[in-house]
């Protein structure tokens, strides 16, 4: 049996990561899209002690714990129907990024093949976020605290992965189609 190939998608809260990846897993029959936050809000959904624990984390604008992160995760891409995954949104702090490497380093049906990070500024992320409001999540003080913790461990992440030779960026300012189109092929290449 070959490896899964798992891609990472990193980016700001509005950086358009989970739309670029929808948009290429709806083109191709080989790839499979999770977002982190999907797979939390499904555990969520189901009721459970553990969703139950979850949503209260994710209310907070905070971050979910490792364990049930990685259980979560790896737990998706071994079901997944495909060779290869996408995950968006995942890891979002050097605490997981060492954990998700540490697990993966034994896991032999699962190859980590590429870290994408999708760029975008600030401010542009903030409008996108504050501009779709989509629910109680959605406001001023709740994009602030998301988006220091997405900036706090960026440095050492992008770090850790170009040591890797794993990391590639993208610019997330342009269209959706000219930013998932670039995606794709990138992903294309190494699968």
């Amino acid at each position: 049996m070959s490896r899964k190939k798992l891609f990472l998608i990193i980016g700001a809260p509005g950086s358009g990561k989970t739309t670029d990846c929808e948009v290429i897993a709806s083109r191709h029959a080989e790839i499979t899209h999770y977002s982190a936050g999907d797979m939390f809000r499904a555990e969520v959904a189901t009721g459970s002690e553990r969703g139950q624990i979850i949503k209260a984390i994710i209310d907070r604008g905070e971050i979910v714990p490792i364990n049930i992160a990685i259980e979560t995760i790896v737990g998706a891409i071994k079901q997944a129907p495909t060779s290869a995954v996408i995950i968006d949104g995942y890891p979002r702090s050097i605490e997981q990024m060492e954990a998700l490497d540490d697990y993966l380093a034994g896991e032999p049906e699962v190859a980590l093949a590429n870290v994408i990070e999708v760029v975008v500024s600030e401010e542009i992320a903030r409008d996108r976020v504050l501009g779709r409001a989509r629910g109680a999540d959605d406001n001023e003080a709740v994009f602030a605290r998301r988006m220091k913790v997405y900036v706090e461990p960026l440095a050492d992440i992008q770090h850790f992965y170009t040591q890797k030779g794993l990391l590639h960026k993208i610019n997330g300012e342009r269209e959706l189609a000219q930013v998932a189109d670039e995606m794709q092929a990138h992903i294309e290449s190494l699968i």
